[in-house]
């Protein structure tokens, strides 16, 4: 009975638990080194923002946000074209 209790328990706390989110999307224009660490750098001053990866190969950005936040979209689109890119599909994962 006691270890149904404890089960219960650790069920309910784990359910409220706030997950974090994992966002990729496309940047075209990206080039070089210095394209990919400059949208790196836009992207983690977001206070949203837990850790980017850039995949500069593949024109690819991933962003991970902190637990129980999100980026949208627009905010997402706002930070890259001012960085001086164009941003395509965005592809959220939780």
């Amino acid at each position: 009975m006691r270890s149904l209790f404890l089960a219960v328990i650790i069920g309910v706390a784990m359910s409220g638990t706030a997950f974090a989110e994992t966002i990729r999307t496309t940047v075209h224009g990206m080039v070089c080194a210095f394209c990919a660490t400059g949208i790196e750098k836009t992207l983690r001053k977001q206070s949203e923002v837990a850790a980017v990866k850039v995949d500069l190969h593949n024109k690819l950005v991933t962003i991970t946000t902190k637990p129980g936040q999100t980026l949208t979209d627009a905010k997402i689109k706002e930070v890259v074209t001012y960085s001086g890119y164009s941003i395509g599909k965005i592809v959220r994962e939780k």
